[in-house]
């Protein structure tokens, strides 16, 4: 299992009416970050009725850039207008410590 340096916390609010969309959207988004080789790990939660966020980690800067410019970060920036109720607050992190298997 690859190390992690870094990652990224993704919050979303969505639309009025279009909750169950958005749950859709990032259970499919799965299929897509499969494919990712350099995305360790990838986590679609929901926070509240309205708010959902992506966590994500990556072994380094150019593997989460690749993953940002990749399917589903296109995707979500394609759809934020119909989905979301703001634009996504993308936040960069560093990973201080972790436990992966």
């Amino acid at each position: 299992m690859a190390d992690v340096k870094v990652g990224l916390y993704v919050r979303l609010e969505a639309k009025p009416g279009k909750e169950d969309e958005v749950a859709d959207f990032l259970r499919g988004g799965l299929a897509l970050v499969r494919e990712e080789p350099d995305t360790v790990a990838w986590f679609a939660v929901r926070l509240s009725a309205t708010t959902f966020a992506i966590f994500d980690v990556f072994p380094t800067d150019s593997a989460r850039q690749t993953h940002l410019s990749g399917r589903l970060g296109s995707a979500l920036m394609e759809r934020a207008g119909e989905l979301f109720s703001e634009p996504p607050s993308v936040e960069r992190l560093d990973v201080l410590a972790h436990k992966l298997p």
